[in-house]
């Protein structure tokens, strides 16, 4: 399994939001969807605000494989489900975009259903 760089981590810290898509049965990229994340402990990690109903969702969860774009990178990616760190990670998501209804609907319990960790390929 391949791990992020420093730099890469650095950068999707940094990065507002990320693009994400799941990969069809040809190995193509499904769209890309615009998705919150966080970086927490050198781990990349997002929700659907949707929980298990969200398309994207969806797309991803046939195969756990698809895409990561953020800024001008794109990755082939592994996602797989990881709810030992949800009370970090929600924490995460408050510091990073604040206590809103936005963000209180990524930190509900339906999004925590969906909290996936995400590596490279």
């Amino acid at each position: 399994m391949t791990e992020w760089t420093s730099a890469e981590l650095s950068n999707l810290a940094q990065a507002y939001e990320v693009r994400v898509a799941g990969r069809r049965g040809d190995g193509s990229s499904r769209t890309l969807v615009i998705v919150w994340h966080v970086v927490v402990d050198g781990q990349l990690y997002l929700r659907s605000v949707n929980g298990p109903d969200g398309q994207w969702y969806k797309g991803v969860a046939r195969s756990f494989e698809g895409f990561l774009r953020w800024g001008s990178s794109t990755r082939a990616v592994t996602f797989s489900l990881d709810s030992t760190r949800d009370g970090v990670i929600d924490a995460a998501y408050e510091q990073k975009y604040g206590t809103g209804s936005a963000t209180r609907a990524i930190t509900s319990a339906l999004a925590r259903q969906t909290t996936l960790r995400v590596t490279p390929r």
